[in-house]
């Protein structure tokens, strides 16, 4: 059935003969209505996108929408810094085996956890406490915690000390079992900074492997110590 009130010639003509009544004309309130109605549903649109949708679906809207656009995109900004702040963490905290599924399993969304098993009188479990309460100042967005081994983790062998595992909303992302793992007691703290970086928890600002600087400059020392070929026949001849 066709709509009287359709813009149409042949409406227009029936409109004419009198056979159909004249087109409604919506009232300037009604109209009013209508515009509001349809902004109320941009602004909700507006207040259930994320940062991401918000920049995502940019081009959807017109440029009447921006000016509400960049509020919204500045609401969010603040309600996720506002999130990191509470997400500080800045020590390396004590846990029980009663601690365990709170502060590992239920950490929290976007939450990295950094575990560090140990035993008392293992100097490098000590070092590397050390090293981990260095690096929980310096990213105090990650959750560093450490636990006295066999407390959390009954009859866990002192051979596989120290262990760190690394959780990501829970989920276990990396782990680093036994001392050889760790390099000794010349565990430097920015080779263990870039350790974590490569599974995820840290975000380094260092640019390389430290302990690829250290190869090469013992390489290079090597070499240089090596007599050459033109010095090994000069000593064959003085000979």
């Amino acid at each position: 059935m066709q709509d009287p009130n359709e813009d149409t010639e042949w409406n227009d003509i029936l409109r004419k003969k009198g056979i159909l009544p004249p087109k409604e004309i919506v009232k300037d309130d009604e109209e009013e209505e209508l515009a509001a109605l349809q902004q109320q549903s941009v602004v909700k649109a507006y207040e259930t996108m994320t940062l991401e949708e918000l920049d995502e679906n940019e081009d959807e809207f017109g440029d009447d929408d921006e000016a509400a656009m960049e509020m919204y995109r500045q609401k969010r900004l603040s309600e996720w810094k506002a999130s990191q702040l509470k997400n500080v963490f800045k020590d390396v905290f004590e846990i029980s085996a009663q601690d365990y599924v709170k502060e590992v399993n239920q950490a929290g969304e976007g939450i990295w956890v950094v575990l560090h098993l140990y035993k008392q009188g293992i100097p490098l479990c000590s070092l590397i406490n050390q090293h981990l309460s260095v690096l929980a100042r310096k990213f105090q967005q990650t959750k560093f915690i450490k636990s006295i081994s066999t407390t959390c983790i009954p009859n866990y062998p002192d051979r596989n000390l120290p262990t760190i595992f690394v959780y990501y909303e829970g989920e276990m992302k990396a782990q680093f079992i036994g001392p050889l793992v760790f390099g000794g007691m010349n565990l430097k703290v920015d080779e263990l900074e870039w350790r974590l970086s490569e599974s995820g928890a840290v975000k380094t600002d260092l640019e390389e492997n430290p302990k690829k600087q250290i190869e090469d400059k013992l390489m290079s020392s090597i070499r240089c110590s090596l007599p050459t070929r033109k010095d090994s026949d000069s000593e064959e001849e003085d000979d």
